[in-house]
């Protein structure tokens, strides 16, 4: 039997549109705030890396505290609308802040100007726009196949931002005068941007009733449960620490890529290479998205495809390497575009696999967790991605970097060398040894075979076809 269909063309374009706004953060963040703070504030490299770190303690709690008040919340919008509309406000103006450190103040006072702001913005506003927008995938329709096309019309509209900041941010700043004060120009535009589309992206969208997400279900008296029972249940979840896991390490392996703006500048000597290489990476990333939601049926789930997806990106990670060793930026370009190909299915099919994962919760606790499992997009986002950039600037800084001199010495090239070569290459393999083991449909359907319940009856992303 053929299942519901809940959204309209124009209903899922909306939500895709909607990591416009979280990619302004995002790629404008850990592709340039490190470069800014120490190429035009002067901040040392390492001590910005340790900042981020400490900031990242606060994130394991509010991940988890937000996505159990989004679980809580019953407006007329729904539960995740409001805290995704009103979370922005503070990501448009802390991002603003983070790109914007007064330079009359003193070197203490311009850290902890840099340390509030990223502070707020990560583990505050960015993590309760961040979960309420991935946790719309469960609450506006029930339909698998909507579901993964979801996550493909949103990582297009993800990647096509992150080309776009990455390919045009370094030029954009340098016409607007290339100094600190072009970077506070460059993070408001950018964050006016962001708020309209998040606006609109929001709006363009309506949450289920909470019956009819319910529906077929047998209702748990004791379904309200505090932020500590929210966690156990997450943490007796494997899939889902599987998924935090795999966040973690595109992040950082993001943080790499990011870092390349380093490599490009001191050991190809072409800062704008750093755009060119931004197309090679994001346009695979889209074609692949595209094609996603036909793979996924043809392969008849999402396993085999996200698994061979990434033994292709291993591969073409592996051949970046030998490129780049041979000093041929085209081979480079080339491979990279491989790799990126095959990363792309499981970027379009992620939040349909965490969807599987609320259902394998259900299904093994007998409760529903939507807002609180989406977490991982944001825990992993963030964790990953701050501690990504807090290592670039420790190995930068370990390796002799400083940003205001005219050269730098051997041992830091060689480092650019490493984190842009290596470390993405490592990453992808420990990625692929993840999901070797995330079988987490197959899982669902003996569940079901084991409870006698129809396959059809509790919402799953297993049976695209």
């Amino acid at each position: 039997m053929e299942e519901k269909k809940y959204l309209k063309w124009y209903n899922k374009i909306g939500y895709g549109s909607g990591d416009i706004a979280g990619n302004v953060v995002y790629a404008f963040l850990t592709s340039f705030m490190m470069v800014y703070l120490t190429d035009s504030v002067g901040l040392a490299a390492g001590v910005v890396g340790t900042l981020i770190a400490v900031s990242k303690l606060f994130d394991g709690f509010t991940d988890i505290f937000f996505g159990s008040m989004i679980d809580k919340t019953h407006s007329k919008m729904g539960k995740a609308k409001p805290w995704m509309l009103y979370g922005y406000i503070g990501c448009a103006i802390t991002l603003v802040c983070c790109f914007a450190v007064p330079v009359s103040l003193g070197t203490t006072a311009k850290y902890a100007w840099f340390f509030i702001s990223y502070t707020l913005l990560n583990g505050m506003f960015y993590t309760a726009n961040n979960i309420a927008y991935s946790a719309l995938t469960s609450l506006i329709t029930k339909n698998s196949k909507e579901r993964v096309q979801m996550g493909s019309y949103r990582f297009i509209f993800a990647f096509s931002t992150s080309l776009l900041i990455q390919a045009i941010t370094v030029g954009f700043v340098d016409k607007c005068g290339g100094d600190a004060a072009a970077w506070r120009t460059v993070a408001i535009i950018y964050a006016i941007i962001g708020l309209v589309v998040n606006t609109i992206s929001a709006l363009s969208v309506k949450e289920l009733p909470e019956e009819e997400l319910n529906e077929g279900e047998v209702k748990d008296d004791n379904e309200k449960y505090g932020m500590v029972q929210a966690f156990k249940l997450l943490v007796k979840n494997k899939y889902y620490m599987m998924i935090c896991g795999t966040y973690i390490l595109q992040q950082l392996y993001g943080a790499m890529i990011g870092a390349g703006i380093y490599y490009m500048t001191w050991v190809l000597k072409n800062k704008n290479l750093f755009g060119q290489f931004a197309w090679a990476v994001n346009i695979p990333l889209i074609i692949a998205l595209i094609f996603t939601p036909t793979l996924v049926g043809k392969w008849k789930g999402m396993y085999k495809l996200n698994l061979r997806g990434y033994v292709l990106a291993v591969i073409g990670r592996a051949l970046v390497v030998v490129a780049g060793y041979m000093g041929s930026v085209p081979l480079m370009m080339a491979f990279t575009a491989l790799a990126a190909l095959g990363q792309g299915p499981w970027q379009g099919d992620m939040n349909a696999v965490i969807a599987s994962c609320s259902e394998y919760t259900y299904l093994t606790q007998g409760k529903r967790i939507d807002g609180t499992m989406y977490s991982c997009t944001s825990l992993g986002v963030k964790i990953g991605g701050g501690i990504g950039t807090a290592v670039v600037g420790w190995l930068l800084e370990f390796s002799g970097y400083i940003g205001t001199n005219a050269t730098q010495p051997q041992s830091a090239l060689d480092m650019m060398q490493f984190m842009y070569l290596w470390l993405p290459l490592i990453f992808d393999v420990l990625i692929m040894f993840v999901l070797s083991r995330m079988n987490v449909e197959d899982a669902n359907k003996k569940l079901k075979a084991e409870k006698g319940i129809a396959a059809d009856e509790v919402t799953d992303a297993s049976d695209i076809n």
